[in-house]
């Protein structure tokens, strides 16, 4: 697939925003690169530890050195399937894989994607009156309720804040689907 546009987008353009972690960008047209993952997936604590030790906090921009080793870590971490890894199990692998695909071509351009044990890669296009935000909760809150469902609990089921990244260029494109493909 050709990549048709660069962007680098200044902080005091129209879609960035944060709510207390990483700096987001979320505006319709852009192609997103986005993992969740179980809350159980890496422990809170084990994050914390990271940052304290890497000097990250609120508002650090996602290409700083310090948010990539972040980010590489906690990917490094994941990929050890820690936790409950109920994504592992075919019914719910299936369920979240069938709810990515639900709104592909309605909200969204589904590009990539892979269901991991404990997290899950998604590579999308953003539809016109769509936002990130909204998709991603959507995926979160009804995937939530019908893992609980199947495994007979209640409570939390996807980590609160996910890592999010618009794609910059061909390149960064490249990269990342190479990734989601590779992840498995």
């Amino acid at each position: 697939m050709y990549f048709k546009r660069e962007l680098t987008p200044k902080s005091s353009e129209t879609g960035w925003y944060s709510r207390g972690f990483l700096p987001r960008f979320d505006i319709p047209g852009v192609t997103q690169s986005i993992t969740f993952r179980l809350f159980d997936s890496v422990p809170q604590q084990k994050v914390k530890d990271w940052k304290l030790e890497l000097g990250v906090y609120n508002h650090i921009a996602q290409d700083d050195p310090r948010a990539v080793e972040l980010r590489r870590r906690i990917a490094k971490f994941e990929d050890s399937g820690y936790g409950c890894c109920w994504l592992k199990l075919p019914q719910i692998a299936k369920l979240v894989e069938d709810n990515l695909l639900y709104f592909d071509g309605s909200r969204y351009n589904l590009l990539a994607w892979c269901v991991m044990a404990n997290h899950v890669h998604v590579m999308v296009d953003i539809l016109p009156d769509f936002n990130l935000s909204d998709i991603s909760h959507s995926w979160k809150s009804f995937t939530a309720k019908q893992i609980n469902k199947i495994v007979g609990r209640s409570g939390e089921v996807w980590e609160r804040e996910g890592c999010d990244r618009y794609i910059r260029n061909e390149n960064h494109y490249n990269n990342v689907v190479r990734y989601i493909e590779n992840n498995p």
